[in-house]
């Protein structure tokens, strides 16, 4: 198996900084049934090429005796198969183990370099796609990338016998070398639909971290993590749901179980289709908007700005305004909202600003109402002090909404560990008394009031998988 990775950079030789493998060495990894090895064919201050070799041992992946390592059925299928040749998840784990320090945009000599998009042309030899070109474009365009697959032929010798299932992958576009080093080592399992081992609970954290920051917005979200967690329902749905827990995206009402597994679906019996978290979230959240009948309304953290869309079809909220600090993602609440085609009247009850919460804005204040939906928890709790005094201390809307994740219900999630996070970028998750003392202390010091409650299916043990708290200003800080 063969990726190369070319860009035409000046100098193009800082390539090798970002891959942390200098050009004049072979670098060889050990990788789960094989050996892997890094090496420079092109070398130059207007082009550079890093290419990774993978060389399996179809034997001692045979000796594994994991029978995912191959679909063929038949006696010698295990050792006579296209798996030691065909870009797989066997390439997708030489990139995680050879490429580790990029696939964390990480780099000690380039650190600035590491976070800008650079031109970047990637090849793979012998993908195979099930889907054809038109699914490698389906999953590679949304993301930045030119994407050209051509059929490989059976035999160059003998064109009448036509081309094979396999492609010729390169795709080319100006991205961060880690951005396109995660999409190749998420896409190339779902390309293949297939792994060479068994998938636990911990693949929904790998497929997460991987896809941060493009993931949740891709519109085949769904089929790749069906695909990549190997058709099982369970961890399917556990990703879908914490992807709109980052994002706050829609989750779609189910997982289509005719693409479920025999296997997943005897393991795991459907069940009658749930409404998605995140939209009871969203019902819980502009309910209690509604409740206290407000003409002004500030979404804070308002991400790619699914609430705001609907906060916009109530005509009685005057003005709406969203803040991030994230400028791209204020870009893509724009173009959601499609500000550019409105009219002028909404465009003057809508606005998109970028601002930091840590950081005191005096634009945040005079609001009727303002929302922290699932934005706390990916703050340090160093810094979510600054975040309180800028809302509540200086901005002061007469009513501050706060969802965030109960810890205790994470148990009930199959697809998270016990010491982990919903998401990979939460800073924390707080159990129901550790919520309700933060609550208590936010109305002791700023002259508020609150009621909580939870969001989603209540369990006996545990509580809600959210937690919703409404904070009413009745009095004047001490």
């Amino acid at each position: 198996m063969l990726l190369t990775i070319a860009t035409t950079l000046e100098p193009a030789t800082d390539l090798g900084y970002l891959l942390v493998k200098h050009p004049d060495r072979v670098h060889e990894f050990d990788v789960p049934g094989g050996r892997a090895y890094v090496f420079y064919p092109e070398v130059g201050r207007e082009r550079t090429t890093a290419a990774l070799l993978l060389e399996v041992d179809r034997e001692a992946l045979a000796q594994r005796g994991d029978q995912r390592a191959t679909p063929d059925d038949f006696s010698l299928g295990r050792y006579v198969n296209d798996r030691a040749y065909a870009a797989s998840s066997l390439l997708a784990s030489a990139i995680g183990k050879a490429c580790r320090t990029a696939l964390r945009s990480g780099s000690k000599d380039r650190p600035a370099l590491a976070t800008t998009p650079i031109p970047l042309e990637l090849r793979i030899s012998a993908v195979r796609c099930r889907g054809g070109a038109a699914l490698a474009k389906e999953l590679f365009e949304p993301l930045g990338f030119t994407v050209t697959a051509e059929p490989t032929e059976l035999d160059p010798h003998y064109p009448e016998w036509g081309a094979s299932r396999y492609l010729t992958l390169t795709l080319t576009g100006t991205l961060t070398l880690g951005d396109a080093l995660n999409a190749v080592y998420v896409l190339l399992p779902v390309m293949d639909d297939a792994k060479h081992y068994w998938v636990s609970p911990d693949e929904v954290d790998k497929l997460l971290r991987a896809g941060e920051g493009w993931l949740a917005r891709h519109p085949s979200r769904e089929l790749i993590a069906r695909r990549y967690l190997s058709h099982r329902r369970a961890l399917t749905t556990t990703a879908l749901e914490r992807l709109a827990e980052a994002d706050d995206g829609i989750v779609p009402d189910s997982v289509d179980p005719t693409a479920v597994t025999d296997d997943a679906l005897i393991e795991e019996p459907a069940e009658e289709p749930r409404v998605p978290l995140n939209r009871l979230r969203h019902e819980a959240v502009l309910a209690a908007i509604a409740a206290v009948q407000p003409a002004s309304v500030l979404d804070l953290g308002c991400g790619s700005g699914a609430l705001l869309a609907e906060l916009a079809r109530v005509r009685s909220y005057s003005k709406i305004v969203g803040v991030d600090v994230s400028n791209r993602a204020l870009e893509i609440a724009a173009r959601r909202l499609r500000l550019d085609r409105q009219s002028e009247r909404l465009r003057g009850r809508i606005a998109l600003w970028q601002t930091a919460l840590t950081y005191r804005d005096r634009r945040l204040a005079g609001f009727d109402v303002a929302v922290l939906m699932e934005v706390i928890e990916h703050i340090d709790l160093a810094r979510l002090p600054d975040v309180v005094r800028s809302v509540f201390g200086l901005a002061r809307p007469r009513t501050v909404i706060v969802t965030t994740p109960n810890v205790e219900y994470n148990v009930r999630y199959p697809g998270v560990p016990a010491d982990a996070h919903r998401h990979t970028d939460h800073r924390f998750e707080w159990s129901r008394h550790e919520f309700a003392t933060w609550c208590d202390s936010v109305c002791a010091d700023h002259g508020y009031t609150v009621v909580r409650s939870g969001v989603g299916d209540a369990d006996t043990d545990v509580g809600s998988p959210t937690q919703m708290a409404v904070f009413t200003m009745v009095a004047v800080p001490r």
